[in-house]
C-alpha cells in the first residue's frame, strides 16, 4: 500500500529532484530510500562481523564446532 507524504525541501535539493527524478519523482525518492535502507543494513552487518571477529569466546566455539563438523563422516 502506498502512503502519501508532504515535506519541504531546500531549493537546491528540489532542483536536483526535478532534474534527476524526471516525471516520476516518487519512484526516484522511493529508490533512494530503499538504497539507504540497504546501506544501513550493510553497515550494521559489517559492525556485527567486526564485533564477532573480536569475541575470543565466540571464535573458540566456532573453532570447536569446525573440528567436530565432519566427525563420523567418511570421505568419498
Amino acid at each position: 500500500m502506498a502512503e502519501r507524504a508532504t515535506f519541504t525541501l531546500e531549493e537546491e535539493n528540489y532542483e536536483f529532484l526535478v532534474k534527476k527524478g524526471g516525471k516520476n519523482r516518487s519512484a526516484f525518492i522511493n529508490r533512494l530510500l530503499k538504497e539507504e535502507k540497504k546501506r544501513l543494513l550493510a553497515k550494521k552487518l559489517l559492525e556485527a562481523n567486526k564485533e564477532e571477529a573480536q569475541d575470543q569466546n565466540y571464535l573458540k566455539e566456532i573453532s570447536d564446532w569446525d573440528e567436530t563438523l565432519l566427525d563420523g563422516l567418511e570421505e568419498s
